[in-house]
């Protein structure tokens, strides 16, 4: 199933994505669910799996105005170089790390599939991150690596979007440069597991304009959905909704040289075959 959320008539909703458009689930399910998140928490993917069965699309996708799929996860991680190669971009000669590198985003930086990247008015360097998505479906503690498969809800994308120049500002911390308000994009839907074997492998690709700035695969992954799952649970409690944002490739803008910076006007695609395309077009700050 791909469950999506959207705005209609100014309200958030959510629903099916199914050919040739959106079933309506948010008064359709017998149980009062809210939002994706409650519906996660609930355990009630099978409920909304009844309730799709054999009905017509409410909406044209295309007419929707789309949001991030979970709109207000407790917890937004971001894991930083997790593919292979990406240490040595960095040109320290350090050691492969031993551990995830972490941070967090707030929802507010990010935005749902079509609508605007926000490029900020004090800032030219506005980069791209494609990423593979896990959210996680049932929570816990202390969560054992053989057992986090079963913790994964489901899979989506996101453009990790970055204002480079704002990410030194702090002498330990990155969480300026990666909490722009609407600089990044998360969707364009979750594609459950019972349809996606998180297991894998999964493809990522990211295109500027057309063309292919990243791809790779979760095959070269140093550390695995389920390596993660453990580490993050080990202090710290995974809720339902929670998203796990697993680290992008080689070849983000700023690797360039000389970096290759967004523009306005620039539409910026993030693609995994199995999972669909999260796209949006960048603009100015208002």
């Amino acid at each position: 199933m791909r469950l999506v959320s959207y705005l209609l008539d100014g309200a958030p909703r959510y629903g099916a994505a199914v050919d040739g458009g959106v079933v309506d689930l948010t008064r359709r399910i017998g149980r009062d669910f809210s939002d994706v998140k409650a519906l996660i928490a609930a355990n009630a993917l099978a409920d909304a799996q009844e309730a799709v069965a054999g009905q017509k699309p409410d909406h044209a996708l295309e007419s929707l105005v789309l949001l991030p799929p979970v709109l207000a996860p407790e917890k937004l991680w971001c894991i930083g170089v997790n593919y292979a190669e990406r240490n040595a971009e960095y040109k320290d000669n350090s050691d492969l790390p031993k551990y995830p590198s972490l941070f967090v985003r707030s929802m507010s930086s990010m935005t749902g599939s079509g609508q605007p990247l926000e490029k900020p008015k004090v800032s030219e360097q506005l980069d791209y991150e494609g990423e593979l998505v896990i959210v996680i479906g049932q929570g816990g503690r202390h969560i054992p690596r053989e057992k986090a498969w079963s913790h994964i809800f489901g899979m989506t994308l996101c453009n990790e979007g970055t204002i480079r120049d704002w990410l030194r500002h702090g002498k330990f911390n990155v969480t300026q440069g990666k909490n722009f308000d609407r600089s990044g994009s998360i969707g364009p839907w979750i594609v459950t597991s019972d349809e996606l074997d998180p297991r894998g492998p999964h493809d990522i690709i990211t295109r500027v304009n057309g063309e292919v700035r990243q791809q790779d695969t979760t095959e070269r992954l140093m550390f695995p959905f389920d390596f993660l799952i453990a580490y993050l649970s080990t202090f710290a409690t995974l809720k339902p909704g929670d998203m796990i944002v697993t680290g992008t490739p080689t070849g983000a803008g700023a690797r360039f040289d000389p970096p290759r910076w967004l523009r306005v006007g620039d539409v910026v695609e993030v693609e995994s075959s199995r999972i669909g395309v999260l796209r949006n077009t960048v603009a100015a700050e208002q």
